[in-house]
């Protein structure tokens, strides 16, 4: 494996000429957009123009003429087609926290005579977090599982199942559609958290059966730092779902202002409040990074990627003491792939210094993830390299790279 080979392989690539629908810096090695994605092209004209013409000329008007109350339903329906859902039953909004809490209570009231709540101890925090929270209002209780042992975690006392389709930390990924049809099994929703899967891996929630679905807009769909969220509800539910923020742009008719609520038909009733009209339409735009893409093009970079990271990390990181931390089957592997080191903090923040961008995880990962769009098989090659220089000179214990910061 050489660096030629590398340029070779993006020569052959028919996905590298995606890379140009991203404005990335030049000389910059970009391997987190599971943390952020990149801004694509079309975000800041797109941004510029909302402000200055949309919000500075048309002001209050621009609700009706640029349809900015409509934005949660288009956004929606841009993403619904990323996770294999009719662009009807997905909405754009709030955060993943506050979507999750919406729908794991709605969960609840679809099941009232059940009080578990089934999550993985190794879930993203603010899922358990919020799940817990849950758990204290409805007077439930919270039932632990590792991965491999969720389908024995289930019994008729279930009210809902939540997991994360990929988990953010090992990369290693459910096979939902079987999971999904356990909890049913046993008549428990299922509720996924697709924040380290949409837009990068295969999902289809109409196959799954999933019950419900949440994830962030901000990683492998590009739509800036804290970037709306999105909620999916199975069309089965839309006409009973009952979730607990029941604000005003949930109501069947906002400008009426009744008194009472009344809930809007379809996936509308999971809105809350106004919507963020700056960060959606920064959502809306970035998403056009996707058109004319195919998901299975996208997987098959993603798995060409990971399995060249780790080829390399195998044969040149492996004698600093360094392990990969990912599954090597394809079927269980996400587009990310760890390293353990006993210095990863070091590790990446020399990576920095470098211009190779990855983050850091407590207590010894390194974590670097490959968004097919726009990473190529030659900045992998030069990461490994350079993570290879960084082990093999000792820059990770340099004193500037042992500070922690607020954000890893």
């Amino acid at each position: 494996m050489t660096r030629d080979d590398a340029m070779a392989r993006d020569l052959a690539d028919p996905v590298a000429q995606l890379r140009h629908r991203f404005d990335l810096p030049d000389g910059l090695i970009y391997l987190d957009g599971n943390s952020l994605g990149p801004p694509p092209v079309g975000v800041l004209k797109r941004i510029t123009a909302v402000v200055a013409d949309e919000w500075g000329t048309g002001l209050i008007g621009s609700w009706n003429a640029h349809d900015w109350i409509g934005l949660p339903a288009r956004v929606g329906a841009k993403i619904a087609r990323l996770i294999g859902a009719a662009e009807d039953s997905v909405v754009a909004g709030d955060s993943t926290s506050v979507q999750l809490f919406k729908l794991l209570v709605a969960a609840s009231r679809l099941r009232p005579d059940r009080r578990v709540i089934v999550t993985e101890s190794s879930i993203f925090p603010t899922d358990s977090y919020i799940a817990a929270s849950v758990a204290r209002l409805i007077g439930a209780e919270i039932h632990w599982c590792g991965p491999s042992d969720v389908e024995a975690s289930l019994d008729d006392g279930v009210a809902a199942l939540v997991l994360t389709h990929i988990d953010y930390r090992s990369g290693w990924m459910h096979d939902a559609a079987a999971v999904t049809a356990a909890a049913h099994s046993v008549g428990a929703l299922a509720c996924w958290d697709l924040c380290h899967s949409a837009g990068v891996v295969p999902v289809n929630l109409a196959e799954w059966d999933a019950d419900f679905a949440v994830g962030c807009g901000y990683k492998y769909l590009n739509g800036g730092p804290g970037a709306p969220a999105f909620a999916y509800v199975h069309p089965r539910w839309h006409d009973s779902l009952d979730q607990p923020l029941s604000g005003w742009l949930g109501h069947a008719d906002p400008f009426a202002f009744e008194q009472s609520y009344r809930p809007a038909p379809g996936i509308r009733r999971v809105q809350t409040g106004t919507p963020d009209v700056l960060s959606m339409s920064a959502l809306d735009a970035a998403l056009d990074a996707f058109d004319d893409v195919s998901m299975t093009e996208l997987r098959a970079k993603s798995l060409a990627l990971t399995d060249y990271f780790i080829a390399l990390a195998d044969e040149r990181l492996a004698p600093f003491g360094v392990t990969v931390e990912a599954p090597r089957e394809h079927n269980r592997r996400g587009s990310q792939v760890c390293l353990r080191h006993p210095e990863a903090y070091g590790l990446v923040q020399a990576l920095l210094a470098r211009g190779v961008v990855s983050d850091f995880r407590t207590p010894d990962v390194a974590r670097f993830g490959f968004a097919p769009l726009y990473v190529k098989f030659v900045d992998i090659w030069d990461a490994v390299d350079a993570a290879a220089s960084v082990l093999a000179n000792g820059e990770f214990s340099r004193p500037e790279y042992g500070t922690r910061r607020f954000v890893t």
